[in-house]
Formats: structure tokens, sequence, C-alpha cells
């Protein structure tokens, strides 16, 4: 078994059976595992975090219409399918967070956008692997408030990676 295959297992037992997970009692009854693109080598990069001179406090919207306070530290550039994309890069107290949307949405994937949370590599460098890209957990329950990706955060190409609808 991949690390990757551990990893989205690992998140189906979590899902299943933890008192926390985003799921009601009536979605576990019938929850038999998430799914998943297959895994995607061409999509996971490790990058020059191309920092802001000033790094700015952002307020980003949520599902339920409040707020969330995050730094925009930076942006992160990266091909896809032979195209240029461009990510902005916020961080919080838990690390850098990077929510976005791609063309897969919303026939394929969560149509509020999905997450990552790069790897800081050190040396203004980070790992971005979109097989690690999940949906936020307003995508199971409405009762969750999740951060929505920002427009700069909307891409124009196909991320064939990580999680995809829950339905």
């Amino acid at each position: 078994m991949t690390t990757l295959q551990e990893i989205r297992k690992q998140k189906d037992e979590y899902f299943k059976m933890d008192r926390n997970s985003p799921l009601t009692g009536e979605q576990k009854a019938s929850f038999a595992g998430l799914n998943y693109f297959d895994e995607n080598p061409a999509l996971r990069f490790e990058l020059d975090l191309e920092f802001l001179t000033t790094p700015r406090e952002v307020i980003l919207q949520t599902s339920t219409g409040d707020e969330q306070e995050y730094t925009h530290v930076g942006q992160v550039r990266f091909p896809v399918n032979g195209e240029e994309a461009v990510l902005q890069v916020y961080e919080n107290q838990y690390g850098f967070f990077l929510p976005f949307v791609d063309v897969t949405a919303p026939g394929e994937t969560y149509g509020a956008g999905r997450y990552l949370e790069p790897e800081d590599l050190g040396g203004h460098r980070i790992l971005l692997d979109f097989n690690l890209a999940y949906n936020p957990y307003c995508a199971y329950n409405e009762r969750w408030s999740c951060p929505l990706p920002p427009l700069a955060n909307r891409l124009k190409v196909r991320i064939e990676a990580g999680e995809k609808n829950f339905h």
C-alpha cells in the first residue's frame, strides 16, 4: 500500500468511526469511503513560494456567511497540462493554507472548492501535492462554516487529483 493509499484509508476510518467526523450519524451508517482521483504524480510539486514583500491580513468569507482572518503570504506558480497556473498562499496559526477551485468543480469535485495545506520545505520552498487536496467539512454537513477560495484562486485548468465529490 502506498503512503497516499494509507492516508486515504485512515481518513475513511476517521470519517466512519470518530465522534469528531463531519458526517452525521445517518451518513456514517451508509459510509463506504470517500471518492478520489487516482494518484497523479504530475500534480505533486516542490515550488518556490514567492513571498509578498509585506504579508497582509485578509478576510475570507465562509460558507455560512461568517468571516475568517488569514495572512496572505505569497503565491506559487506551476504547470498543469502545458499551462501556467498561479495560486495565492495564506497562513494562519496552523501553517500554510491554500483554498482553490478548478474546472472539475462542481461536476467532479466540490463546487465551493477544495483545500491544501502545503508543507514548508524551508528555504522559501513548499511541497504542493494536489493528491492531498481535500473537501472542507461543509461538503459533508452544512453545519460547518468553511472558508471559500478567493477569486484569485479560481483556476481555469483541471486538477485531476485529490478528493472528488462526496455524493
